[in-house]
């Protein structure tokens, strides 16, 4: 082998390499750096998940919607917004939903030191604690970025990590009806693979208090009074671990 495809082999596995390392780290499913929660192998079920939260006016009405359709669903909520609005996460938890932890500022945890890392979760942990009354059980890294090192301190935490199949797009101005089509062409999908759905949506948004998060709740609403009870089962992601 000549220089220069010894050189253009070297390339090629760098990239090879740094793809697969991107791969662990940002895809949702990948269980290379450890393993996480997607979702169960019934196809009748749906786990709705919110992000970001909670939001004031969204994170109400969604609970509203909710509790008029009789569904529990598994909130994320970021530690900082739960310190400024502890009713209003109580109010979730009162409400029979599973509340998880999403970091305490929804950062980039696969590129952050260990101790950043665990000052993130174990922050986040005691905020919702002490708000809640009980222990958190569930934690979804912010972007879905991780690393070895962020799956471990999350076990060391007594916390599962918890990913998704499905991503509504909904942080972005697209309205209720792109949203919806997302979701309903997600669950489609893993129906015909034999999968569960496990859903991304959001309440609220990493950048600040008060996101307009509407679409979300009208998308829900949509989604709820679309899907047949005799061929869904909305359930939480506690369900499935």
């Amino acid at each position: 082998m000549t220089s220069v495809q010894l050189a253009a082999a070297a390339v090629l596995s760098t990239a090879a390499a740094a793809g697969g390392l991107a791969y662990a780290a940002l895809w949702p499913q990948s269980q290379l750096f450890g393993r996480v929660l997607v979702a169960g192998s019934n196809p009748a079920e749906i786990a709705l998940t919110y992000d970001d939260g909670p939001n004031d006016d969204a994170t109400e009405h969604l609970l509203e919607v909710l509790a008029r359709h009789e569904v529990h669903a598994t909130f994320f909520l970021i530690g900082s917004f739960a310190r400024q609005r502890p009713s209003l996460a109580r109010a979730i938890a009162d409400a029979g939903h599973v509340i998880g932890n999403h970091t305490m500022t929804h950062p980039w945890l696969s590129w952050q030191t260990a101790s950043r890392i665990r000052e993130e979760l174990a922050g986040c942990n005691a905020v919702l604690e002490d708000i809640l009354g009980a222990p958190v059980r569930f934690f979804r890294p912010p972007h879905g970025a991780r690393r070895p090192i962020v799956l471990r301190t999350a076990r060391e935490l007594g916390l599962t990590a918890v990913q998704w199949n499905i991503t509504a797009f909904d942080w972005n101005p697209i309205g209720t009806e792109k949203i919806l089509a997302n979701v309903t062409r997600g669950i489609a999908h893993n129906r015909k693979r034999g999968r569960a759905s496990n859903v991304l949506m959001h309440d609220g948004g990493h950048l600040g208090l008060g996101q307009p998060r509407l679409p979300t709740v009208e998308a829900t609403r949509r989604l709820l009074e679309q899907q047949a009870p005799t061929q869904t089962k909305f359930v939480t992601v506690a369900d499935w671990a």
